[in-house]
């Protein structure tokens, strides 16, 4: 099969959340199948000297968007069997960040319509073309509305995957024929509630619509977890799937991972206490190798269940732990953890920064991974922790849920710890849990082995999809 995979980022060139890896890692694993797979995403300035190097330029055309005779440059890269084409214009894609812009209404739409407009560009006409969340949500509408009847356009068909339903692309409804240049015969396709909502047009008019979790595809026909569209997803779920993601085993291997200083693999796992020594050091923590160290990392904002760590802290604090943080997010939840970081400073670390290098110390060296999230459509971290030998501890949601097997320690089954509801005292039981299994050396190596032993690579998720884009 032809698979053009449409997304706002994409790595090696740019990551922003979980979509960044997907966008990478899928493409490759259906890559290595024998499909011809492609991928397009805006060649942001942001995009590092190295990378857009390996970029080499195509050509440029005009194409009109509404009023607007719009510039559309292309370059192209191959990586890992993969092609990859980025759609060059300043105007909306010199920023300082790729998301979080005044107009990103009105550049995803630019860059959605790119996505069509480049096919006779680059002579790829692809069966499947595969959108994601709600920045290239509007391919499969543009696709419907106004590009069925030309030649090469005819028989495409069209997936879309949710990555996080939270965040929609609303927009006022005056926007429609200014902003997106939809007709206006088009406006019941694309409103929801009184306003423009691509993610709602996209699943009006996708072939498939995909989520990426099996559990998540069943929550968010709940309202508690569909931010407004369980509605628009329950006459639909004919069309709705959950396939889960994978990691890139070959990049998150204990073995072989350049950022951590000990090499270890499940044969000798043991050799994993190096590595929270070492960190221990870095981050001049005391360095003793039977304190259990407790690793956060991600996004710090209420999404992720940071709430729930208020009103514990202080009791967990009475244990002899350390905690390692990692991410950034909202304010409030910043300056929690500075706090906690001043007032424990003898157990408490957090920085508030990003950088791929620690994350990857925290997931080697913590011993527990602490994932309380109030939803999770995926997830990758848990899986990651996983691999790396360490005990996760999650809110048993989404993703999560369907990754992590709860410790059954008469069987010596499991991979994990979970608590069902969202409560602080539930999460501080299922710590405590966690820690009962890290003391007991039996248990503690049982899981290990468990969880290092787990297939979380794209393999089996990357058939599920060939199975999805062959039935549309």
């Amino acid at each position: 099969m032809k698979i053009l995979f449409a997304a706002a980022e994409a790595l090696p060139f740019i990551k922003v959340g979980g979509l960044g890896d997907v966008a990478s890692a899928l493409p490759k694993a259906l890559a290595e199948k024998g499909h011809d797979v492609r991928v397009v995403l805006p060649l942001y300035s942001s995009i590092k000297p190295e990378m857009r190097e390996k970029c080499h330029y195509l050509k440029y055309f005009y194409f009109m968007h509404g009023w607007r005779n719009s510039y559309c440059g292309i370059f192209e890269a191959e990586i890992d069997g993969v092609t990859y084409y980025l759609i060059d214009n300043e105007y909306y894609f010199k920023r300082r960040a790729p998301y979080g812009e005044y107009d990103d209404g009105e550049r995803f739409a630019y860059f959605s319509r790119a996505v069509l407009e480049i096919l006779p560009q680059v002579d790829f006409f692809p069966d499947i073309i595969h959108a994601n969340d709600w920045h290239t949500a509007a391919v499969p509408v543009y696709l419907d509305a106004q590009y069925r009847g030309r030649e090469g356009y005819e028989y495409i068909k069209t997936v879309f995957s949710i990555h996080n339903i939270e965040f929609q692309g609303k927009y006022g409804m005056e926007t429609l024929e200014s902003v997106f240049a939809l007709p206006s015969d088009w406006a019941p396709v694309v409103e929801h509630d009184g306003c423009m909502n691509l993610m709602k047009g996209a699943i009006e008019r996708a072939n498939a619509v995909t989520t990426v979790s099996e559990t998540y595809a069943s929550e968010i026909l709940d309202p508690y977890f569909s931010f407004g569209l369980d509605s628009i997803l329950r006459p639909r779920q004919f069309k709705l799937s959950g396939i889960i993601n994978g990691i890139d085993m070959k990049t998150f291997d204990p073995a072989s991972d350049p950022a951590i200083p000990v090499h270890y693999s499940l044969k000798t796992r043991k050799d994993k206490v190096k590595n929270k020594l070492a960190l221990q050091k870095e981050l001049g923590l005391r360095e003793d190798k039977d304190v259990p160290m407790i690793g956060m990392v991600g996004r710090l904002t209420s999404q992720k269940g940071i709430d729930l760590l208020y009103p514990i802290m202080e009791e967990l604090m009475k244990k002899d732990v350390q905690l390692v943080i990692l991410g950034t997010g909202y304010p409030e939840i910043e300056d929690f953890f500075r706090f906690c970081d001043a007032a424990y400073h003898d157990k408490v670390r957090a920085m508030i920064t990003f950088s791929a290098s620690m994350a990857q110390k925290i997931y080697a060296g913590a011993d527990l991974f602490l994932m309380p999230s109030k939803s999770e459509p995926c997830g990758l971290a848990q899986m990651i922790s996983m691999r790396y030998g360490t005990i996760p501890v999650v809110h048993a949601v989404g993703g999560l849920k369907d990754t992590v097997i709860p410790y059954n320690p008469e069987a010596g089954t499991g991979t994990g710890v979970n608590f069902q509801s969202y409560n602080a005292w539930d999460m501080y039981n299922a710590i405590e849990r966690a820690l009962d299994i890290w003391y007991d050396p039996v248990s503690r190596d049982k899981i290990m082995v468990n969880a290092m032993s787990g297939d979380y690579s794209w393999k089996k998720s990357a058939e599920k999809y060939i199975r999805l884009y062959q039935s549309v």
